[in-house]
């Protein structure tokens, strides 16, 4: 499954690879691409979208 999220406080290259981190705590194999500047993520995972959301806002990032 593929998750289209916007993140309002993804700032920098430093937060891509924060949230990177935090999904792939939850589901190794995932893959992640983020632009820092449309906000946007983008989450190929076979993880539940709660436990996704859940992981990111734990980083200490906002899911809108």
């Amino acid at each position: 499954m593929t998750l289209e999220l916007n993140i309002p406080d993804l700032a920098c290259s430093a937060c891509v690879d924060t949230v990177t981190k935090a999904v792939q705590a939850v589901d190794a194999a995932a893959q992640v691409s983020a632009d820092p500047k449309t906000k946007r993520v983008s989450i190929g995972t076979s993880a539940s979208e709660d436990a996704i959301k859940t992981a990111i806002t734990r980083a200490g990032y906002t899911v809108a």
